[in-house]
């Protein structure tokens, strides 16, 4: 089924703004019931990876959060594209890593894909040689 650019402008923004409260689950609620989710990254990483699942996703962002130092997080929303059902978000977020204090900045972008009024496809792509390094001791 096919979404309207609007309703899936709308999502989008819905998804940022929950994703800005950390709000793992109104981010949920946001999802079909089978997705599309693939976030690279180093296995190390375990938030990394595929995820197929609705009930996947807030624990995706209660597994990832804790390991940057709160408050010293920042996501700059630079654009958001969208037409028809795919939704592009074009950020950069920079993050303060716990265990090594070491801060990161990273350009990203998202890909949506929104069918009745639900996101069933994201796909990150942002510099994940940047962020192992941040996670690394040395």
């Amino acid at each position: 089924m096919t979404t309207d650019t609007q309703t899936s402008r709308t999502v989008a923004e819905e998804f940022v703004q929950r994703l800005g409260k950390q709000d793992p689950y109104g981010i949920q609620e946001l999802f079909s019931q089978e997705i599309d989710w693939y976030v690279p990254g180093s296995d190390t990483l375990s938030w990394s990876g595929r995820r197929t699942r609705r009930e996947e996703v807030a624990p995706y962002f209660t597994t990832m959060w804790p390991h940057f130092v709160p408050g010293r997080s920042v996501v700059e929303l630079k654009s958001i594209i969208a037409d028809g059902g795919d939704v592009i978000l074009l950020a950069a977020w920079t993050h303060t890593v716990a265990a090594t204090g070491k801060e990161f900045t990273t350009p990203a972008a998202i890909h949506l894909t929104i069918e009745d009024a639900r996101i069933v496809r994201l796909h990150l792509y942002e510099d994940t040689l940047t962020v192992d390094k941040a996670f690394s001791a040395s």
